[in-house]
């Protein structure tokens, strides 16, 4: 993305976003605080200017390098189960186009993503300032998390795991919170992950969802 990117956000743009609110609210997300942040923040930019059209329904989008932008009901149903609140630092695992990021700044989280696809990190990295929004944004093996930002209050996979990656639990404080799709690649459960000690956590499978692949040491190997 280059700095002479189109970043007309129209009242048509807004409009498509409240109701895609109300699509989202239809199916059951009722945190106000989440529906707002989906409401301001400009999915149309995150995608390639062919698919602006299509931006705004309630379905996941390709960006580069094989990848999606999730379907916006995932972002607000990952968002509205983490429960994240004002001051919360949160790491996600899979910056992708960085619009969960700003879901997640919008909520007054402080926010730590980190993203193994190189072009993604640099599109991310001059982009995201550009329509003002300033996570902290890192290249690497996202399985591994970020030891040396540890612990955080809540955690976010944005990828499907074949497990829990152990770096990901002991970087989670105690009472802290993880969700994450587990399963195979075609098909996972989300789950609720609740760290009570260094060594137990429980867990809570939600509902199936279908994610691309989480790449790395502790995740699928390609």
């Amino acid at each position: 993305m280059k700095n002479d990117y189109d970043l007309t956000d129209s009242y048509k743009h807004k409009g498509l976003r409240r109701r895609l609110v109300q699509i989202i609210r239809s199916k059951g997300i009722i945190d106000e605080r989440v529906l707002k942040a989906i409401e301001i923040v400009p999915r149309h930019l995150f995608l390639d200017s062919a698919f602006h059209e299509l931006a705004y329904e309630d379905q996941a989008m390709p960006i580069s390098d094989n990848q999606t932008i999730s379907q916006p009901f995932t972002v607000a149903y990952q968002t509205e189960k983490l429960d994240v609140q004002e001051g919360h630092k949160v790491l996600e695992i899979g910056l992708g186009s960085g619009y969960q990021a700003c879901i997640l700044l919008e909520l007054g989280a402080i926010v730590y993503s980190i993203e193994r696809i190189n072009n993604l990190f640099e599109k991310a990295k001059e982009f995201l300032p550009l329509i003002n929004y300033h996570p902290n944004i890192f290249y690497g093996d996202g399985t591994l998390g970020l030891a040396e930002h540890a612990p955080f209050d809540r955690i976010i996979v944005t990828a499907a795991a074949p497990e829990v990656p152990k770096a990901l639990f002991e970087q989670l404080k105690i009472n802290g919170k993880m969700i994450i799709p587990i399963g195979n690649r075609q098909v996972q459960t989300m789950y609720m992950l609740t760290k009570r000690s260094e060594t137990q956590f429980e867990k809570n499978a939600l509902d199936t969802f279908r994610f691309v692949p989480l790449v790395g040491k502790q995740g699928w190997k390609t």
